[in-house]
């Protein structure tokens, strides 16, 4: 690695503590405000690369970053960096159909109790470009075009502070008539040494389209 590289690296890093996201690219979206705290948003096809992991939920996302960051690092049939993105997200997996580090990177429960950990791929990337993963536990899929109801938080990201925030959206879904078609995503854009105040996390649930205004 040059001087150069390692300068930038470290720059990034001391202002990722604020939460200072420099050109790290999020998937593209359309939004329209629901209240003060929840907007809807739009977000067409998507390549992401995923890995489940049988754990507990905070291990699980650890394990499954690592295995995740191991391909986009260079652990792929053309040695070829990907660049990050963001955010990091997680959700409920169970019954829902399988879907073949832009932000986020995604965390969803599956099937057998484990976890599915997603990172999106930057929009230039297709499967046919994309390096296959030297990991076979590490998989590329599509992800398809979806409208979600997503609300913004900062500071805690634990479970229990996911579920507190997920509840809080429900109740907003339901008092706008809104229709929720899946279980909640949370996304994490920030590293885990970002300071709590300065963290953006997001709870995502997928709604239906025709249910709002």
């Amino acid at each position: 690695m040059n001087l150069t590289k390692l300068a930038e690296q470290v720059i990034e890093g001391v202002l990722a503590v604020v939460g200072i996201r420099v050109g790290t690219e999020e998937p593209v979206y359309t939004r329209h405000p629901l209240t003060t705290t929840v907007e809807i948003r739009r977000y067409g096809p998507r390549i992401a690369a995923e890995t489940t992991v049988v754990a507990d939920e905070d291990r699980a996302r650890n394990v499954g970053f690592r295995r995740l960051a191991g391909y986009i690092f260079g652990g792929n049939h053309a040695a070829q960096a990907i660049s990050m993105t963001a955010p990091v997200s997680q959700h409920s997996a169970r019954g829902s159909q399988q879907i073949a580090m832009t932000a986020p990177v995604v965390q969803a429960i599956s099937a057998d109790g484990g976890w599915v950990i997603r990172f999106f791929m930057p929009a230039k990337w297709t499967l046919d470009t994309l390096p296959a993963p030297d990991d076979d536990q590490v998989r590329l899929v599509t992800v398809p075009p979806e409208t979600v109801a997503v609300l913004r938080f900062n500071g805690d990201r634990s479970p229990k502070a996911g579920a507190a925030r997920t509840a809080d959206l429900r109740k907003t879904l339901h008092d706008n008539g809104i229709t929720f078609t899946g279980d909640a995503d949370a996304w994490f854009y920030d590293p885990p040494w970002t300071l709590p105040m300065r963290r953006r996390n997001e709870i995502a649930i997928p709604v239906d389209p025709e249910s709002v205004a």
